[in-house]
């Protein structure tokens, strides 16, 4: 006779007390009236009482202490012998809450249909539809071992929610970790029974871990049930990620988990406008999948780039790519926390230590390839513009800016150029450019030209198009394999009526027009192995055309449109699979309502990936930028035997190993300057470093004070581009005032004599993975001061760029953080550390101010490249406290193909300690055919005068007829 209880927590937030044995009546009707609950991470809201599963009368009083988290509950009368239920919930912080319902028009009823708790937020940005209860997976098995941990994740029945079709739980799924260095580590999750969609872009991974357990900088554990992964820095105990939260699911239609964060500096995720480099946490979510979509806040662009930086709270850094090319969106709260959605493929992430930024980049482009080197002449200043009339305008251009004596050494034509707007053809309005463009190189200049993906389709005869058929090179419908077909061309002729004609009638009719009558196009499948001879075949013809007067001897290639962009939502005929198309969950991108087809076409489109595998647009979408990158180069090299460059509109990870970029259809309005920067600085995260935008802006007529900013502002962009719309006013330097081509020339000869330092940090990219333009918290990351800073920018380690941006200023708020920072126009060391300052910045004047302790090359400008790597050469040396500096050089031919990977080139390094300056050749497999010189050495911080310089070379003293000058 006696009684037996078993007491055990069966749920989340639930307490079972089942009386297993029951035969004995206490005389004194003891009751439990008090539970203590421990370890407790929120505080209690309400508690109700279960007897058989229905609720009892119950008053209870409840208490919390946050500090030990330790919770009571008094007042309870349950009946010693009997069994109860009793169930707490737990009062949510707002920023606690996980969005339930992110698809759009939650209401009260569909929250509750999944499970979830519903109330009213008064900020939009709080959901009002928020998990109440765990994430439905648990770890059924798991082996851990030296090189990473393997698991299988099963459902836990009792936890699953309510879910549309193709929205359900994968009842069963794999994760796999693996600990690939001691400072990256992969961590995937996917249905190891049906296979799925996986990204085809390979990645730089060892073919097996090669970490060691104790010099690894992280720590992996699992949490069992519910499901979540935590990564924990090693060194301080941080945890980086933590992904333990109620949202993680898996379904074949949408996918998403969250994770919490180690602080609020979050950086990085594309392509979309900022307003600020650090991402506000405040409720905001990114939609991520290509689109022809000019910069816009909060809209979805050209590229696709899912992964961030983080700092955390001690400024130790990592970096988290989730490779991932379905439609998807993310949300940062306030928590601080990140929820990844969705809508295919798989979770595949990949996480770098660090622990600085610049470790960040360089193990980040370690795993997706080191960014492309461009040839030199690439770095000089360039001119563009939508709607040249002919040939004649463009060599009138040329000739204003010649005769301004302004650099300029590439002249683009936009799609003008070709005939009726068709790839691979030249306008009889152009028929003189390929005799323009030789002329031009003949003068020292390079030729770029566009080309756009979509290939018109009802054309009497095409060879492009007929050789494209002919060779199965298309995007086909994946029922009858017929080539499927959007509208894109042409687009001058036919949208500017509509823009500039008055009358909406006009527009309508033009508006049918194009919907009924614009060309028919085809997309190459550039995933295809057949479409990449085909594609160099038609780049070839171009320059090497069988009718001489014909071959345009272009030295880059423009690649635009390419998201793919079209002209019409979806295909000729209308698409044909509505759950594609119009998703279940629809990500966060523009023009939802819309569905994936805004401006692109169907998502049912079929392409063929290089091993023959079939794939559908609805996967590979984002990726068509980055399956014509490679194919781009090897064209382009295939023709003209040189380097070169692609510069390309849309771009995936690992696109920067064959292109550059520009950052778009800008506007000419003075908050686009500051963006600028903003969005120049992640695609240095995500390793496009020859990056810029159109300087002076593409829409609209451009306001001279405006673009003299700007033009001292893009002399600093590693592509520095200017280029704007048909129908604006002209904006070259050469087409304003004398003034205004006075300030360009001189701060465009500011950029050309600094090139060789440019051009040393391109290739510290290309070979290491380093920044060019690069944030101030890259190098002051101890200084928390710059985690917000991104109104200047740094060139590498050591030339501090402070543009004005805004109009009518005439001065800039500028940071110098603790270092020793000179005056580059004057050479004076400013004696500013730590510390913001109010500096003067009339409208000719441009801020910049190089840091103690490294050494800068230069060269003499000219206005173009070719000429200026002829000139002579010259170090600036700026000592810091301990009066040493160090730099180094990197040289080539400046157009071989793999220069760098072939050995041929030269490699100086300089160091300044005290009063030596020590300069040495580390590598040495290249002679400039020029007999370059060091002619002239700038020594700044010089504590006294000098009186006295010797030059040595092989421990023996050399002739030296220099001349010697100091300066207080």
């Amino acid at each position: 006779r006696f009684l037996k209880y078993d007491h055990c927590i069966i749920f989340q937030n639930a307490l079972q007390m089942t009386a297993t044995h029951s035969n004995y009546a206490d005389p004194n009707k003891l009751k439990f009236e008090e539970i203590k609950i421990l370890g407790l991470s929120q505080e209690i809201e309400t508690v109700s009482v279960l007897q058989n599963n229905v609720v009892q009368d119950s008053t209870s009083d409840i208490t919390y202490d946050p500090a030990t988290k330790v919770a009571v509950i008094k007042g309870l009368k349950l009946e010693l012998g009997k069994s109860y239920t009793i169930k707490w919930t737990l009062r949510v912080n707002v920023n606690e809450r996980f969005d339930c319902h992110p698809n759009a028009n939650a209401t009260r009823e569909k929250c509750e249909q999944l499970g979830c708790s519903w109330e009213e937020s008064t900020n939009p940005g709080v959901p009002s539809c928020y998990y109440s209860s765990p994430n439905p997976y648990l770890v059924r098995s798991v082996d851990y071992s030296s090189t990473g941990i393997a698991a299988t994740l099963g459902l836990d029945d009792l936890k699953v929610r309510a879910n549309e079709a193709y929205t359900a739980p994968i009842s069963t799924l794999r994760l796999e970790v693996k600990y690939h260095l001691n400072n990256m580590l992969q961590f995937k999750i996917y249905d190891y029974q049906n296979p799925r969609y996986e990204v085809p872009v390979p990645l730089n991974l060892p073919s097996s871990p090669a970490s060691s357990s104790q010099d690894r900088l992280y720590d992996v554990s699992l949490q069992l049930k519910p499901f979540g992964i935590q990564v924990r820095r090693r060194s301080t105990g941080t945890v980086i990620w933590n992904s333990g939260l109620p949202t993680f699911t898996f379904g074949d239609m949408f996918i998403q988990i969250s994770t919490r964060l180690a602080s609020q500096y979050i950086y990085g995720f594309g392509e979309s406008e900022h307003p600020t480099f650090r991402h506000d946490m405040n409720w905001h979510t990114w939609g991520m999948f290509t689109r022809d979509q000019p910069p816009t806040y909060k809209l979805n662009s050209y590229g696709v780039h899912p992964f961030y930086m983080a700092l955390e709270e001690d400024g130790n850094a990592h970096g988290v790519l989730l490779l991932n090319s379905n439609a998807m969106d993310v949300t940062f709260q306030p928590t601080p926390a990140l929820t990844y959605r969705t809508i295919g493929g798989i979770l595949d992430f990949y996480m770098v230590l660090g622990p600085t930024p610049e470790l960040v980049v360089q193990e980040y482009t370690q795993l997706i390839g080191r960014p492309v080197m461009p040839p030199y002449w690439s770095l000089g200043f360039q001119l563009c513009r939508y709607g040249y009339a002919n040939d004649t305008e463009v060599s009138t251009l040329v000739d204003e800016m010649k005769a301004a004596q302004i650099p300029h050494d590439v002249q683009y034509v936009d799609i003008d150029y070709m005939e009726r707007n068709l790839d691979f053809t030249l306008s009889p309005r152009f028929a003189g450019l390929p005799a323009l463009i030789n002329r031009i190189k003949g003068d020292g200049m390079r030729f770029i030209i566009i080309l756009d993906p979509a290939i018109s389709g009802n054309e009497t005869n095409y060879p492009a198009f007929d050789r494209g058929v002919a060779e199965n090179v298309f995007v086909q419908w994946p029922d009858t394999k017929e080539i499927l077909y959007s509208k894109v061309l042409p687009r001058d002729e036919y949208l500017n009526l509509c823009v500039f004609d008055a009358h909406p009638l006009t527009c309508l009719v033009f508006l049918v027009f194009l919907q009924n009558y614009v060309s028919h196009c085809a997309f190459p499948d550039f995933f295809r192995n057949s479409t990449l001879e085909w594609y160099k075949r038609e780049i070839l013809e171009v320059y090497n055309n069988p009718d001489p007067s014909k071959s345009l001897k272009f030295d880059g290639l423009w690649t635009d449109m390419n998201e793919p962009a079209a002209f019409m939502n979806g295909a000729m005929g209308g698409c044909k699979n509505d759950l594609l198309n119009y998703p279940p969950y629809m990500p966060h991108l523009g023009y939802r309502s819309t569905g994936l087809i805004h401006k692109t076409p169907c998502m049912e489109g079929l392409h063929y990936l290089p091993d023959g595998t079939p794939a559908r647009h609805y996967d590979v979408h984002s990726l068509y930028g980055w399956s014509q990158a490679r194919p781009s180069l090897l064209a382009l090299q295939g023709a003209t035997k040189e380097r070169g460059i692609i510069i390309s509109r849309s771009t995936y990870p690992s696109s920067g190993r064959w292109v550059g970029h520009w950052l778009g259809d800008n506007t000419a309005a003075w908050d686009q300057l500051h963006k600028s920067i903003i969005g120049t600085f992640p695609f240095g995260l995500f390793s496009k470093f020859q990056t810029g935008a159109d300087i002076c802006g593409f829409f609209k007529d451009a306001q001279y004070e405006m673009c003299v900013r700007w033009m001292q502002l893009g002399a600093f962009y590693p592509f520095s581009r200017n280029h704007n719309e048909k129908g604006t006013r002209r904006q070259d330097p050469a087409s304003w005032d004398d003034k205004f081509k006075e300030m360009s020339r001189n701060v465009l000869n500011i950029r050309y004599t600094l090139l060789p330092y440019l051009y040393t940090l391109l290739y510290d990219a290309h070979a290491h993975g380093s920044t060019v333009v690069r944030p101030v918290l890259h190098e002051f990351v101890g200084d928390n001061t710059t985690w917000d800073i991104d109104e200047q920018f740094l060139w590498g380690p050591a030339l501090l760029i402070s543009p004005v941006m805004k109009e009518n200023d005439r001065s800039v708020i500028a940071y110098f953080p603790d270092a020793r920072w000179y005056d580059y126009h004057t050479n004076s060391d400013t004696g500013f550390r730590k510390q913001f300052q109010n500096l003067s910045a009339p409208l000719e004047h441009i801020n910049l101010h190089i840091r103690g302790g490294y050494i800068l090359p230069w060269q003499r400008p000219a206005t173009t490249t070719a000429y200026s790597r002829k000139n002579p050469m010259g170090l600036t040396v700026a000592l810091d406290d301990a009066l040493q500096a160090g730099g180094h050089l990197y040289w080539d031919d400046g157009v071989r193909i793999d220069a760098y990977e072939d050995g041929v080139y030269l490699l100086t390094s300089f160091t300044a300690k005290q009063n030596v300056l020590e300069i040495t050749v580390t590598h040495q497999n290249y002679t400039d055919p020029n007999n370059l010189m060091f002619t002239d050495i700038k020594v700044l911080g010089v504590p006294s005068s000098v009186t006295q310089v010797t030059v040595s070379q092989n421990g023996a003293a050399i002739p030296s007829s220099h001349k010697l000058s100091y300066s207080n």
